[in-house]
């Protein structure tokens, strides 16, 4: 009898092998790509809208959606193994540039700053850089992008950053990036930076007004705000999963750019529960008007260049970063055509 049920067990413990073999064999769970994302914003809108229009499904992609609370901590999760693909601020990138499987960036999503200025007080006409002369602003945290942009565009208009407010200084207020407007509130700052949704529910419960974007003030200029990146090794021995998932999201742009806003907005519902479609439009009407996202995924080095000027005139860096090596744009030029 022992005999017998050691041979019943075996011959379980040899199904059970054989299937997970069979599984394995028939491609499994293969198609699924753990993507960290910096933050849930609707500064994202062609990657949720892909999500929740089928475009990952009809390109053979399981997408598994987590939020992080900075772009340092998705970095963390991809270099750890627990994420295949990050959204994130591409100095992330750079910093981890001597890693042995070092992080590249194969697909861009957005081209602009995404934050908006909210002021505690209301502004006649329009906003101006010189208006943050002698008051404070919080910026998120110390060498994130979010931050780090907010200080280009305090310099380059002639501003001093310090605590001499009295002097004409700018104080610039760090704190991590999800606390940006409970620091905003309790330090009684007069200025902050904010992401869609948080920046319209903040001012409608009447705690500040937006009045200009980041964008916006900064000129214009281009810059890779944010990008999806992956491990070298996994762009290498996955290609195809990669250029699936950057189609996937190519679709998601394609029908926010051919859509009304009415549209997009319900497109977008099932990301964001709580908030309204009509608020949903101002927030996708918002990020058309200052051209956040880009029409293709590809990196243009100039665009790299201006990122890396901004880092510079926060903190320069021993070296100037390999923009071959920190790139990859193979995919994304396919998918540009």
């Amino acid at each position: 009898m022992r005999t017998l049920k050691k041979l019943s067990i075996f011959v379980v413990c040899l199904m059970l092998g054989f299937s997970a073999v069979l599984f394995a064999a028939c491609g499994g769970d293969d198609n699924k790509i753990r993507l960290n994302e910096v933050t849930h914003s609707i500064f994202y809108a062609p990657l949720y809208v892909a999500q929740n229009m089928g475009f990952f499904t009809e390109e053979g992609i399981n997408l598994e959606l987590e939020s992080a609370s900075g772009s340092n901590t998705s970095m963390t999760a991809l270099l750890s193994g627990s994420a295949d693909v990050v959204l994130v601020g591409p100095e992330t990138v750079i910093y981890s540039e001597e890693v042995k499987d070092h992080p590249v960036v194969f697909g861009q999503l957005t081209q602009r700053d995404g934050s908006f200025i909210m002021a505690r007080n209301a502004i006649e006409g329009k906003f101006s850089v010189d208006m943050l002369r002698g008051k404070s602003i919080v910026v998120g945290r110390e060498g994130g992008l979010p931050a780090m942009t907010m200080l280009y565009v305090i310099k380059d208009a002639g501003l001093t950053i310090g605590t001499n407010k009295e002097a004409g200084e700018v104080e610039v207020i760090y704190c991590d990036f999800a606390m940006i407007s409970s620091v905003y509130e309790t330090k009684k700052a007069d200025f902050c930076t904010l992401f869609e949704p948080t920046a319209t529910n903040m001012e409608k419960e009447g705690k500040g007004h937006i009045v200009s974007s980041v964008g916006e003030a900064s000129g214009s200029k281009s810059i890779p705000y944010t990008c999806f990146a992956t491990s070298s090794s996994f762009l290498k021995n996955k290609s195809d999963k990669a250029e699936a998932f950057l189609r996937a999201v190519q679709k998601g742009y394609n029908y926010i750019k051919t859509q009304d806003s009415y549209d997009v907005a319900k497109a977008l519902e099932k990301s964001f529960v709580g908030m309204s479609v009509a608020d949903l439009q101002i927030a996708v009407e918002q990020y058309r008007d200052i051209n956040a996202w880009c029409s293709n995924p590809v990196m243009e080095e100039e665009s790299f260049d201006m990122l890396v000027k901004i880092i510079n005139n926060y903190k320069p860096m021993n070296k100037t970063p390999d923009f071959s090596k920190l790139v990859d744009n193979t995919i994304a030029k396919k998918i540009a055509g």
